[in-house]
C-alpha cells in the first residue's frame, strides 16, 4: 500500500503542476494539502516518507492524538468547523486555520494565541452560496467585519477559503472559485491590504480551482483511496 499512496501522491503533484502550467502560473504558487482526517498516524507516515510536510485535519481531537505520533516538522492545518471551546487545544497543533467564519471567534482566538504567544496563519471561509448545511461568512457580514478582523494582533489573514456547493461535474463548481477569487479582489481593493490566499479546490475539483487561482487545494480520497468512517 506504501507505494499506492507515495504513487498517487506523485500523481497528484503532478496534475497540480499541469493545471497551474495550463493557467500561466508557477507551480510553486500553488500548496498541496494532504486530508489526513480520518487516517492513522502510520498511514500519513508514508505521505511524510515520500517527503510531503504539508497536512490538513478536520477534528482538534483527532489531532491531539495524531500529531505528537509524527515528525515535529511537519505544518498542521485545522480546515474543519473551529469551535470555541476547542481553540485552546487547536493553537498548539495548528500552524494554519482554515475556518474563521464570525468576528466574535475570531476576536476570541486571537485573544487565546496572544496568551499562548501564537500567531497562526487564518483564511475567512465564507458560505458563498449561503447554504444552511455549511460553516462561513456571509459576504455582507465580512465586507463589514472585514477592518476589525484585519486589526487582530495575534491572527495573520492569509486570505480566503469556501467549500463550494456539491455539484456533478468540476465545470459545475468554477464559477463558485471564480466568484470567492472575485469577493477576494474586492476586497483587496476596499482595504488596501493584501488577501493573497485562496483555500479552494478538493479530490474531485482541484484542477479547476487552481485554473480559477487556488492558492491551497485540500486533495485526501485521491492520495490516500475512499475514506472508512465506520
Amino acid at each position: 500500500m506504501g507505494e499506492g499512496i507515495a504513487a498517487n501522491l506523485a500523481g497528484i503533484q503532478n496534475r497540480v503542476s499541469q493545471a497551474a502550467e495550463r493557467a500561466g502560473r508557477d507551480p510553486e504558487s500553488v500548496q498541496l494539502l494532504v486530508v489526513s482526517k480520518t487516517w492513522p498516524a502510520e498511514k500519513v507516515a508514508e505521505v511524510v516518507d515520500a517527503g510531503h510536510t504539508c497536512f490538513g485535519e478536520n477534528k482538534v481531537q483527532e489531532a491531539e492524538t495524531k500529531v505528537p505520533a509524527l515528525p515535529g516538522n511537519l505544518s498542521w492545518h485545522l480546515i474543519g468547523h473551529l469551535q470555541r471551546n476547542k481553540v485552546r487545544k487547536a493553537l498548539p497543533l495548528f500552524n494554519t486555520i482554515h475556518s474563521i467564519d464570525s468576528l466574535k471567534l475570531a476576536r476570541y482566538t486571537s485573544n487565546i494565541a496572544t496568551e499562548l504567544g501564537k500567531k497562526p496563519d487564518v483564511y475567512l471561509q465564507v458560505n458563498l452560496a449561503g447554504e444552511e448545511s455549511k460553516n462561513g461568512y456571509a459576504i455582507a457580514e465580512l465586507e463589514r467585519d472585514l477592518d476589525d478582523l484585519l486589526s487582530l494582533p495575534s491572527l495573520n489573514i492569509v486570505g480566503l477559503m469556501c467549500i463550494p456547493p456539491a455539484a456533478e461535474s468540476p465545470e459545475d463548481v468554477r464559477p463558485w472559485f471564480a466568484r470567492l477569487r472575485e469577493l477576494r479582489d474586492s476586497l483587496q481593493q476596499a482595504t488596501g491590504r493584501e488577501l493573497p490566499g485562496l483555500s479552494m479546490g478538493m479530490s474531485s475539483d482541484f484542477e479547476v480551482a487552481i485554473e480559477e487561482g487556488s492558492t491551497i487545494v485540500r486533495v485526501g480520497s485521491a492520495i490516500f483511496g475512499a475514506r472508512n468512517y465506520a
